[in-house]
């Protein structure tokens, strides 16, 4: 029961973590984005990266781990409906966010150029921008979704 209640525990705080650090990171990036201040980009997207390395990639490690080792405490077979769709929405977020975090850096790296330089910000950062800003909403969803699976475990197949 201990064992159990550690692994339910541990995997909605990393849930938790994923979902929170994934609307931080969207809700400072868009902020500074929205000021066109190549400065306060380059400042914004240097914590957002580092945000993301230390939080969110904790978290995408963890879930898995505690996730199968909870259906395996409890007794879920791994091929229910509700855990294969998690699975398969998980694979989705991350192939949404690993370029998103690439072209995080590359944003920092872009604004960072511009401030160093006394440039206005690149054509090619608007250009990134707009493709993480749609590269969010999938990754985003996906996410409401995997959580909306743990709490309904909706009876499938």
């Amino acid at each position: 029961m201990v064992l159990e209640l550690t692994l339910r525990w541990l995997h909605v705080i990393g849930a938790t973590v994923l979902l929170g650090t994934g609307a931080g990171i969207a809700f400072f990036m868009v902020m500074a984005h929205q000021t066109r201040d190549a400065h306060l980009i380059a400042h914004t997207a240097k914590i957002v990266v580092r945000a993301d390395w230390l939080f969110t990639a904790s978290a995408v490690v963890i879930q898995p781990i505690t996730g199968v080792a909870l259906a395996l405490v409890v007794g879920w077979p791994l091929t229910e409906g509700w855990i294969v769709a998690s699975l398969a929405l998980y694979v989705l977020t991350g192939v949404f966010w690993l370029p998103v975090v690439w072209i995080q850096a590359q944003l920092r790296d872009l604004a960072q150029t511009a401030v160093d330089e006394g440039t206005p910000l690149p054509e090619r950062y608007f250009k990134l921008f707009r493709i993480w800003f749609a590269c969010g909403f999938p990754a985003f969803l996906s996410v409401l979704a995997i959580i909306w699976l743990m709490i309904a475990r909706p009876a499938w197949g």
